[in-house]
């Protein structure tokens, strides 16, 4: 019985990282800088699930863990924008300035996507709780 609110809560954790990221990816749509304050724009992060057998105290109960929260180079979006301080002063493309390849509608899309896997996993664990209040009942 308490296997399944391991899973679950396996779950919670492994969605929570998720959207994690996507409101980091959210957050840095227009960032331009990395951390060292150089002039390259943010690259999106990613969050990549496996299977975690053998999960809590149960053998052979199978859930879910963040094997990797990575990112992937991407061609950045030029945007002309001579006056930006990031722009590019010379060569042939001057002007431009390099934003990270973010897609809002597809952040948003995940967002819900986890959003809606977060909260059944939340209706999992209250299911298992409800029938465990009501096993306790009938043995009390």
């Amino acid at each position: 019985m308490f296997s399944s609110l391991d899973v679950s809560t396996s779950a919670l954790v492994a969605q929570r990282m998720r959207l994690n990221a996507v409101s980091s990816n959210i957050a840095n749509m227009a960032t331009t800088r990395n951390e060292a304050g150089e002039s390259v724009p943010y690259e999106p992060r990613y969050v990549v699930f496996e299977a975690a057998p053998d999960i809590g105290n149960a053998p052979g109960t199978a859930g879910v863990r963040v094997a990797e929260i990575g990112s992937e180079p991407q061609e950045p979006i030029w945007k002309f924008q001579p006056g930006h301080q990031d722009a590019v002063k010379e060569g042939p493309r001057a002007g431009w300035v390099a934003f990270p390849r973010v897609s809002m509608m597809t952040e948003f899309t995940d967002a819900i996507e986890t959003t809606r896997a977060y909260e059944a996993n939340v209706g999992v664990i209250e299911v298992t709780k409800d029938i465990t209040q009501q096993t306790l009942r009938i043995l009390a």
